[in-house]
Order: structure tokens, then sequence, then C-alpha cells
């Protein structure tokens, strides 16, 4: 049986070591955190969005960009300073602006198709995620707003999306809590909610009963092919160790091109931060209060999910600044203030801040598939979309790996 190993226990890592698991292969998952999913896939926005699928890839986005960067609560903040890794991902997202709409269109069927996988392994493997299936409803202000939104869902539904326009007086019935004066918006049935950390926890406890084999405070040191593939990482205290394997899959987030570089692969993932606040639902007012259909605020960029009866997700905002994990003040204070605003019965006395590095691929498109080296894979650079699409590019991964690598087949050295 082949020993394949994934770097990376996150919404990714954990979904491609169950579709191996599902073939018959020998899996270990090495991850540098204590836990399974407590980098990215900790506490984002909780959409299951294909409605989301629309790619960065335009001008809008370059022009939004230059407008907001005198602003430190601007929804898209890009921290000027000198860098070459950020200003030549920045270089390649603009040479992707011709691709706009072939991705777009790209990323939503790939969407829909990964509510079909990850539906069925919830289901199957009875994993509890706090999944809301009540749609995503999206919102706008003005006239401008919604008429390049009008443009977008044109791609969305060709992509096979069912998704349709609503007026003030139908947002207002999809979901009444709301508050606010809008213009118009979408309303998407078939999207959801759901916590990605639980979800995430609960399928690597399924891939541990079925043999996989987790090692986690690993940080990967060196990968070299001698003999298969030796894969050096050391753990808490120093403590070094080795693995070998027949193949390595990289689902590493925003280290996978860390990781990419040691096996001789340019993944040119930039770390896009992004933040959310928890809303602690203490009391009836804010329980009746906050929205169970997901809302999607496109002039802030900010998106809600419902967790259960007391807990009230609220995220967004993009953040270009390298690698920096903090929390501040004046990114978190705008999504307080978007809750107390368009739900001013919630009450935000208790609110958790968080912050996450979400990979991204220049084109906005993941990476999924073969390296340089035989024996070398890629899931990762899901960028915004990787709980919605992690799913799907498991699965699809799982067959290449399967016509390269026959699960009654080793590599050979």
């Amino acid at each position: 049986m082949p020993r394949i190993v994934v770097i990376g226990a996150g919404i990714t890592g954990v979904s491609t070591a169950y579709a191996l698991l599902e073939r018959g292969y020998e899996v270990t998952v090495l991850e540098k955190q204590r836990y399974a999913a407590m980098e990215t896939s900790f506490a984002n926005g909780g959409q299951l969005s294909a409605c989301n699928a629309e790619v960065w890839n335009h001008w809008s986005t370059v022009i939004k960009g230059i407008k907001w960067m005198a602003r430190r609560d601007a929804p898209l903040l890009m921290n000027p300073s000198p860098s070459w890794h950020k200003y030549s991902w920045l270089a390649e997202f603009m040479a992707n602006i011709g691709r706009y709409r072939e991705n777009t269109i790209a990323t939503t069927r790939l969407a829909i198709s990964a509510r079909h996988h990850m539906f069925g392994i919830a289901e199957r493997e009875g994993i509890d995620f706090d999944h809301v299936r009540k749609g995503i409803l999206h919102v706008h202000y003005d006239k401008a707003g919604y008429d390049h939104a009008s443009k977008v869902n044109e791609m969305l539904v060709e992509g096979g999306l069912d998704r349709h326009p609503v007026t003030p007086k139908e947002i207002a019935e999809i979901e009444p809590v709301l508050s606010g004066k809008f213009h118009g918006g979408f309303y998407t049935p078939s999207d959801s909610t759901g916590d990605i950390h639980k979800y995430t926890g609960g399928l690597a406890q399924v891939c541990e009963s079925r043999g996989a084999r987790f090692t986690y405070d690993a940080d990967v040191t060196s990968i070299t092919k001698r003999d298969g593939f030796r894969i050096a990482f050391s753990t808490k205290g120093g403590i070094k160790d080795e693995l070998q394997a027949d193949a390595v899959v990289v689902c590493a987030g925003v280290h996978s091109r860390t990781i990419g570089a040691m096996l001789g692969d340019r993944i040119n993932i930039y770390p896009v931060k992004g933040y959310s606040i928890t809303v602690d639902l203490a009391d009836e007012l804010s329980q009746a209060s906050a929205p169970w259909v997901s809302i999607l605020d496109d002039r802030a960029k900010i998106v809600t999910s419902r967790l259960g009866t007391s807990r009230f997700r609220v995220a967004g905002t993009a953040e270009f600044n390298g690698a920096n994990r903090d929390i501040r003040d004046d990114r978190v204070r705008p999504l307080v203030e978007w809750t107390r605003t368009l739900f001013p019965g919630v009450a935000t006395s208790k609110v958790i801040p968080w912050a996450g590095l979400r990979p991204m691929m220049p084109n906005m498109m993941p990476k999924v598939g073969k390296g340089k080296i035989p024996g070398v894979f890629y899931n990762t650079g899901h960028g915004h979309l990787g709980w919605t699409l992690s799913a799907a590019t498991s699965a699809a991964l799982a067959e290449v790996i399967g016509g390269e690598i026959p699960v009654d087949l080793r590599v050979a050295a």
C-alpha cells in the first residue's frame, strides 16, 4: 500500500487525507500546530458560498485598492512598503485580469460540485458543524453596485448557480431582522453556512478512526527524494524526526510557498489577512435579532454566518501586509460597528476577534495537481474559498494521484 504524507491539517489537508483514505492509501498528516484547523481554518466567515465565486482580478479591484490606501479601516488595505514577493504577486494578479470571466465561471462550477462532496461526507460520517441551509443574501446600497453585481450574476448563472435578483421588499421578507436601506440584492437559496473548525476537527477524527496518523507540532524542515521521499521535521523542544513516503501532498496554506520551494516548485501564494468577530448571543433579544440567513454586504466586504443559537460570526476585509497575524483594533472595530448598524438588537459586549491569512494565488484559482518531481502533488492556494472548494479539489486530486500511483503499486525510487 503506497504511503502518502499530507502536509497541513487545515480544511484542505484533512479533506485530502479523507479522499485518499477512501481510495485505500496509507496516510500520514503533518501539521505544525498542536491541533487540526488552528490557522486559516479556525474562524473564517463560515460561508459555503458559490455566490462568492467571482475572482478579484478586475480593474475595479485595483482602483478601489489604490483609493483605499489612505484609509486604515478600508475593506481592502495595502501596506505600500516594498516587498518583491508582494509586488511580483500583484503584477501576476493584474496579468490575469483577462481571465476574469473564465476563472469566475470555472470557480462557480467547482463550488457547486464541492457541495455534493462535502454534504455527502458530513452525512455519511455524522459530522455536526452547525450547518445552516437558509441561503446567502447579497445586498447592495446603490444602483452602481447593483448593476455591477448583475453582470457578475450572469457569470454565476452561466456556471450553473441558482441565484436571482431580489427587491428591497423581498430582502426584508427573506431576512426580517436585517436593517438598512438597500437598492436591491441577489439571493442564492442553495448556499449555506457552517463552522469550519468543527467540521475540520470532526473530519480529522474520522480520518484517525480509519487509520490515518496525525503528527502535530511538526514543522517540516526539508524534503529529499532518495528511496522515495524523506520528510524531515522538528517538533516542540527541538526534537528532530523523519518520515518516509511514496508521495507528498502539500496542503500547507500560506506555508505552501516555502514547502514548494523545497521541492523545486514555485507556488506563488501570498498571505492575504482577513478578520472575523464571533459575537456571543448571550440573551434572548440578541438571539432573536441575529440573522439565520447569511448576509454578504458587497460595499463593506463583510459576510455573516449563524453558528447555532448562541454564536454569530461576522467576517471580512482583505489586508496585504505579509505574514502579519496581528489583530488590529482599527480593523476589528468596523466589523463591530457594522453589526450594531445592521442588527441593532444584537449585543456586542462579548465579541471574540480573530485574524487569519488566506493563501491566495495571483489568478485566484487553487493550485491542484502535480509538481515537477514525480510523486509530488499540491492542493493549496484556495484563498477566500478554501471552505467552499476543498471537498471538490480534494476529490479531484485523489483521482489524479490514483492515476499516477495505483493503490497496489509503490512509486519507483
